[in-house]
């Protein structure tokens, strides 16, 4: 991670995260007026890009959350070589379920999205959206859709209990013969490279909020004296710099594009940072107890947020996908 001073936009928007609780409209805005100033990957400052997000994490995982999935869109749309630099705020709903699809048919010289699209985080609230429908003979392809488009309904989230990220909730999406604009061609979005660096920029906002716990382990361990705080500020500390030195080093990679395999580095990347994450949920949590978790509002949130974004990564799952790359690749 790189260690310059942090421009003047990224210290203004950490200052507004900061001061913007669980206010999830107040992170859509933050989104609309400093996103299109994050860098973009690959493009020479990814280690800013993941840094940038790394320190919202620090200061709130609900502006990180939606900060994140809106400047993945960005990416995106830049990517695909379309304009990404609007004010509208944007998610990204290429999730999958059971029971329901979304499919796109040609509609003159266009197409039209009709169906459902599962886990739609603040599909309700956000101007715009890349989704992912079927395609006649393709497969899955992105296609960018208005959310305010009168054929569109966002479903209230039934039954979303989360105690972390509480606002940011996710429900599915009704589209009825809606407008879609392609973007790339059928399996494009999984494909390229910009699919693997996202992963990494969401496993940035997960040590954001690592980070924060160690801040708040350190202030408790300043104020009293016991060789226990001692001895978990160290594993907290080998735990985030080897968080900081994957990324860094995905960073690099990125941007000299020596990466060879995109997916097998965002796996390892994730993981790293996820077994991070883990640890120093564990040793903040045994250094300070339970009572942070009952009495301190801002610290309980933490925990609460960074243990749901957290499980974003798959776990053993993701690293059984790890090792069946390793098996297929050439390296």
């Amino acid at each position: 991670m790189p260690t310059a001073p942090h421009p003047t936009w990224l210290l203004d928007a950490v200052a507004v995260a900061s001061q913007s609780g669980e206010d999830v409209a107040a992170a859509i805005n933050l989104s609309r007026k400093f996103g299109a100033r994050l860098p973009l990957p690959a493009a020479g400052s990814t280690a800013l890009r993941f840094d940038a997000l790394a320190e919202l994490g620090r200061a709130n995982l609900t502006v990180a959350r939606v900060f994140e999935a809106h400047t993945d869109a960005l990416a995106i749309l830049a990517e695909s070589g379309r304009d990404h630099s609007d004010e509208r705020s944007w998610g990204v709903f290429a999730a999958e379920a059971p029971g329901v699809q979304l499919d796109a048919t040609p509609v003159g010289s266009g197409y039209a999205v009709t169906g459902t699209k599962p886990w739609c985080s603040l599909g309700g609230l956000l101007d715009a959206a890349l989704v992912t429908a079927r395609v006649a003979g393709g497969g899955r392809q992105l296609f960018e859709v208005d959310l305010h488009h009168r054929a569109v309904h966002a479903q209230s989230a039934q039954g979303w209990i989360a105690r972390g990220l509480r606002t940011v909730t996710s429900g599915p999406v009704h589209f009825d013969a809606v407008p879609a604009f392609p973007v790339g061609g059928p399996q494009w979005y999984l494909k390229r490279p910009g699919f693997a660096w996202g992963g990494i920029g969401v496993a940035a906002c997960w040590h954001g909020g690592a980070l924060a716990l160690s801040d708040a382990l350190l202030k408790t361990a300043r104020a009293r004296t016991r060789d226990l705080d001692s001895l978990h500020l160290g594993a907290v500390d080998v735990a985030l710099h080897a968080s900081a030195t994957a990324l860094a080093a995905a960073a690099s990679a990125i941007d000299t594009g020596l990466t060879g395999a995109p997916q097998i580095l965002a796996l390892r990347t994730r993981a790293v940072v996820a077994q991070s994450v883990e640890l120093v949920l564990q040793q903040v949590g045994h250094a300070l107890g339970p009572a942070p978790l009952a009495f301190d509002d801002s610290y309980a949130a933490r925990v609460a947020d960074l243990t749901l974004y957290v499980r974003q990564h798959h776990a053993e799952r993701d690293l059984a996908t790890l090792g069946n790359e390793l098996k297929d690749a050439e390296l």
